[in-house]
């Protein structure tokens, strides 16, 4: 199967979005790692998608039960307060 990258929508000249576990050899991460998890959240505390962090699928996955799991042992947020 041939590799499909993705592109970002904002910039729409072809640029390649690169994962940032394989870039940056990280084998390993942690659901305690809060201050990692932040930046594949959105603003509103929802799991960002592959198109917009650049996460490779199998990366994702990891990150996203990371993320569950930080939230069942409330160290982030499911929601957004509101007042």
């Amino acid at each position: 199967m041939a590799y499909k990258p993705t592109y970002s929508k904002k910039n729409k000249k072809s640029e390649v979005k690169q994962c940032y576990f394989c870039t940056n050899d990280i084998e390993v991460f942690d659901f305690k790692d809060v201050a990692l998890l932040k930046n594949f959240l959105t603003h509103q505390y929802k799991i960002a998608s592959r198109g917009r962090t650049g996460n490779c699928a199998k990366h994702q996955r990891r990150v996203a039960n990371a993320i569950k799991r930080s939230r069942l042992a409330a160290l982030l947020p499911f929601t957004q307060h509101q007042r």
